[in-house]
């Protein structure tokens, strides 16, 4: 960080009403990102996302908890941009009365001018007042934000590229901030030796791609409102938070934008801990204590350099006053935008000599004393929507000079004029003057200018050359002289209000005796009319009782005829009455056999359907018999075929069973002999057996043999009950279709 800058002298001037300067610092914080609607949120989870920030993990949900509590605490102030709707354009000059306020708390207020060149567009500038130790809560940019520092001194810190920078504000510095960045003021709560000094900043919001003018969104808005303009949910999933810390925070009243700030209670306190000191006085809780911002004290900020007018030397300066502008070459922070500043400080009787820019437009503030400002239509090909101007500015009224209009700002003799403003400097501006050594005149060709003047060379020079001195030109009584023709001019005007006052009072009594006259013609016609009317109507009185009487004796004649017409006519109702009678018992007559008919088709039919159902119900019934039929036979057939299979496959067995035995026979029989072979061979080398052993062996061959026997027909029984099984499911399976179809 780097270190508190002292504030600059005041600025030189022949008069002894130059800008008093009460020094004392305070302090500003902004929060820039890349986006407006992002900057915030993507500070917070960038900064938690990092191992440095938590020292374990159960910190983790107490910290984005402070940190959205801190979140929506400072948003407040973006309520200011609402206000702009009520914000009029007030033409070229805007006096400080007229500013509209837009923030008005016990710590500070902001007011806002807007002024129109009636060319292009308006222009807005806020002015933010702060008492020592005010807090102006962040608020996010909805355009670019040029500012100039006043009176008082701060810190100004943003972010940029998730990197903290900040630097200290002291009287005369100006900078600009780009649209997206989220910021905040503080002033700072030290005095001077008489008195403690507000915080002062003059401030022009621009749409980048439009020059000086305003946006069309607003210059800045609340970030709580863009926080809690969604749903609980949405913020419960968002910052996976639980509900009743989302409940919490909607539920939570809205702080004014500018409050009371933190005194800083040691000089060795890191700026960290002076911010989280912020965020727990804003939070006002000891609920959430702990501080989010006190692991990252290693990393260090980047500081930023600022242009100051006063500090910094002067483009032209002489005895009568001097002036100065910053430009993108001087201040970085204007790369990448069209606006540029200047000041001018003219001392007592002086005058900023008479020039035009011819790319820039003029935003001017007056910061101290009072002037005559002159400005010359450009074209008057158009007298209704230019005219020339002269008015009379003070301190803090704003006015505004297109580009190609010529003008004169200019001092009275009593006292110093000095004021800032912003310029459009789309590119390198360069003001022609039209008088002094610097004047555009020198360049042209004599002949030429005397030509367009229509005068003589000898008098082309002698307008040109006897000035000596260029830019700011010594011009004693001038602004006086202005203000005499301003006030020649109102009492002008005041006469000539008076004129057209009387001139309306006596077309007013013209008019009353022209309507006096009409009335009059108007009586005399009426009168007339009158005695015509009753004439006439005296002829129209003995015309209608004749032709009364005519009418009379017509109607007469026409009730004669009606009574003859009724007679008729009740005599043809009465016959027609009679017919329709007729008619209608025939009808009814009619309708009763139609009726009698129908009932005996209808049961005719029904009688029909009914046999018919019936017969259809035999046939259905005598069908399900022959089908029951052919499944018994089919069901009986079918079992005497498993009958036949079952049979065949026992006496299969059988067959099988008797082969086996057979073979166990032949078997034995054929080992017997080979062993009876064998002994007779070999009896006599083995001494022979004897018939007991003989007898013995024989014996267990005829076991064997009977238990391979019983084997083989416990293993046909057991098939044979298998098969038997079988053979009942199957019967089952059998009886329970043929029940089914039954």
């Amino acid at each position: 960080m780097q270190k508190p800058r002292t504030p600059p002298p005041p600025p030189p001037s022949s008069s002894s009403s130059t800008f008093k300067q009460k020094p004392q610092p305070s302090t500003v914080c902004f929060f820039t990102s890349h986006s407006a609607k992002h900057s915030i949120i993507h500070l917070i989870t960038t900064k938690m996302s990092k191992r440095s920030l938590f020292s374990g993990g159960p910190l983790s949900a107490l910290c984005l908890l402070s940190a959205i509590l801190f979140l929506i605490t400072i948003s407040a102030a973006g309520a200011a941009a609402h206000a702009e709707e009520g914000v009029r354009a007030s033409g070229f000059l805007v006096k400080k009365e007229k500013r509209t306020t837009v923030v008005s708390t016990e710590y500070g207020e902001i007011s806002a001018a807007r002024a129109t060149d009636n060319i292009n567009g308006s222009y807005l500038l806020h002015f933010f007042t702060l008492d020592p130790n005010s807090l102006f809560l962040p608020v996010i940019l909805h355009a670019d934000m040029v500012f100039y520092v006043h009176t008082g001194s701060g810190k100004l810190s943003w972010t940029e590229e998730d990197e903290l920078r900040t630097t200290d504000l002291i009287r005369g510095d100006v900078y600009r901030l780009e649209e997206g960045a989220v910021f905040f003021l503080q002033s700072n709560l030290e005095t001077t030796k008489t008195e403690r000094q507000k915080l002062r900043i003059h401030a022009i919001f621009t749409d980048p791609n439009n020059g000086l003018h305003e946006p069309i969104t607003g210059p800045y808005s609340s970030i709580r409102d863009m926080v809690l303009g969604f749903d609980s949910k949405v913020l419960q999933a968002a910052f996976n938070v639980p509900a009743e810390v989302i409940d919490e925070i909607l539920n939570g009243t809205k702080p004014p934008a500018i409050i009371h700030g933190v005194t800083k209670t040691k000089k060795s306190t890191s700026s960290w801990e002076v911010e989280t000191q912020f965020v727990r006085a804003l939070l006002r809780s000891n609920v959430y204590n702990y501080n989010i911002f006190e692991t990252n004290k290693k990393k260090k900020k980047t500081s930023v350099k600022l242009f100051n007018l006063f500090r910094e030397s002067k483009d032209f300066e002489n005895c009568n006053g001097w002036s100065t502008t910053v430009t993108r070459k001087k201040l970085s922070a204007l790369k990448g935008s069209n606006i540029g500043l200047f000041m001018v400080n003219l001392t007592t009787g002086s005058m900023m000599g008479p020039h035009w820019n011819p790319t820039a437009t003029e935003v001017a503030v007056v910061l101290q004393g009072r002037g005559m400002v002159r400005v010359v239509c450009a074209s008057v090909s158009n007298e209704t929507e230019c005219k020339n101007r002269r008015f009379e500015v003070e301190e803090g009224d704003v006015f505004v000079v297109p580009r190609f209009h010529p003008m004169a700002q200019m001092a009275f003799n009593n006292g110093t004029l000095v004021f800032m403003g912003f310029s459009s400097s789309a590119k390198r501006n360069h003001p022609q003057y039209l008088a002094g050594q610097a004047s555009v005149f020198r360049t042209l060709d004599r002949d030429v200018l005397a030509l367009a003047f229509d005068v003589s060379n000898t008098t082309l020079d002698q307008l040109v050359g006897p000035q000596k001195e260029s830019v700011i030109l010594s011009c004693v009584s001038c602004a006086e002289e202005e203000l005499r023709i301003v006030e020649e001019e109102r009492e002008k005007e005041r006469e000539r209000k008076e004129e057209e006052a009387k001139e309306r009072e006596r077309k007013e009594e013209e008019a009353k005796e022209r309507e006096k006259e009409r009335k009059r013609e108007e009586e005399e016609a009426a009168k007339k009319k009158e005695e015509e009317r009753q004439k006439r109507e005296e002829e129209e009185a003995a015309a209608a009782a004749k032709k009364k009487k005519e009418e009379e004796e017509e109607a007469r004649r026409e009730e004669e005829e009606r009574e003859r017409r009724e007679e008729e006519e009740a005599e043809a109702a009465a016959k027609e009455e009679e017919e329709r009678k007729r008619e209608e018992e025939e009808a009814k007559r009619k309708e009763k056999e139609e009726a009698a008919r129908r009932e005996e088709e209808e049961r005719e039919r029904r009688e029909r359907e009914e046999k018919e159902a019936k017969r259809r119900e035999e046939e259905e019934r005598q069908e399900r018999e022959e089908e029951e039929a052919r499944e018994r036979e089919q069901e009986q057939e079918e079992e005497e075929a498993r009958e036949r299979r079952k049979r065949e496959k026992a006496r299969e067995r059988e067959e099988e069973e008797r082969r086996e035995d057979e073979e166990e026979r032949r078997r034995h029989q054929e080992e017997e002999a080979k062993r009876r072979e064998e002994e007779e061979q070999g009896g006599g080398g083995r001494g022979g057996q004897s018939e007991g052993e003989r007898a013995a062996e024989e014996e267990r061959r005829r076991e064997e043999e009977t238990k391979g026997r019983n084997k083989n027909k416990e293993k046909g029984k057991e098939r044979k009950k298998k098969e038997v099984m079988n053979g009942e499911q199957c019967l089952s399976n059998s009886s329970i279709v043929a029940i089914s179809i039954l």
